[in-house]
């Protein structure tokens, strides 16, 4: 066991607190074959990232706006199998309000959809990819989220499952708990997280003493 003292708690959506995996895997997969792309290199690609880059990416010459509104379109209608991650649901509520948020590649609209399927409220505040100029791997989500819950990014653990989010954590100057929910464990540690973890079920939140201070405990 370990234990962390935080002021905040920023958590990534898909792949930490809900496993949206399927329905990405499917959008994913229909549009790379659509346009002649690998389909599993495709769907490695935009896991975890700003779609619209990844859209960028393989097509610099089309218009990114619209294949990027077509992406969105299709993962808001396609639910299927969206689920809660164990642990997560628990874990939020010992949170005092105000202490945490979700700092997701998604767009505001797709989480919101997502988070609703999922069962799980919807942050006063959060950070998605509708927020931002740049996506992860950059630290401007992170800091974004610090920013918005008046905490220095020094005193925020982020929780994240995939390499580009990870290293967004690190830059940002937040402590990293990544999650073994989605990638290799071999690429989460090349990403340099702090801890590695199961997922939110080897999370828990201690009584403090401290208005101001979280100590989570961490089963490594």
């Amino acid at each position: 066991m370990a234990e962390i003292i935080c002021k905040a708690i920023l958590f990534d959506m898909d792949g930490v607190l809900i496993d949206s995996t399927p329905a990405v895997a499917r959008v994913w997969k229909r549009w790379a074959i659509e346009h002649g792309f690998d389909p599993e290199e495709a769907v490695k690609r935009a896991h975890g990232r700003p779609s619209l880059m990844t859209v960028r990416e393989y097509l610099p010459h089309a218009d990114p706006e619209v294949e990027n509104r077509e992406l969105e379109r299709r993962e808001m209608s396609d639910l299927e199998g969206v689920k809660l991650l164990p642990g997560a649901s628990e874990l939020l509520r010992a949170l005092p309000p105000g202490s945490w948020t979700i700092v997701t590649s998604s767009t505001r609209p797709l989480a919101e959809v997502r988070l609703r399927a999922a069962g799980l409220p919807i942050p006063d505040r959060m950070v998605t990819s509708s927020d931002v100029a740049r996506g992860k791997p950059d630290p401007e989500p992170y800091l974004k989220a610090a920013q918005m819950l008046a905490v220095a990014p020094s005193d925020c653990v982020v929780a994240e499952d995939v390499p580009a989010g990870i290293l967004a954590g690190k830059r940002a100057g937040a402590r990293v708990i990544a999650f073994r929910t989605t990638y290799p464990q071999p690429e989460l540690v090349a990403a340099g997280p702090d801890w590695i973890v199961d997922g939110c079920s080897s999370l828990s939140v201690v009584p403090s003493n401290s208005q101001n201070d979280l100590i989570l405990q961490i089963a490594l």
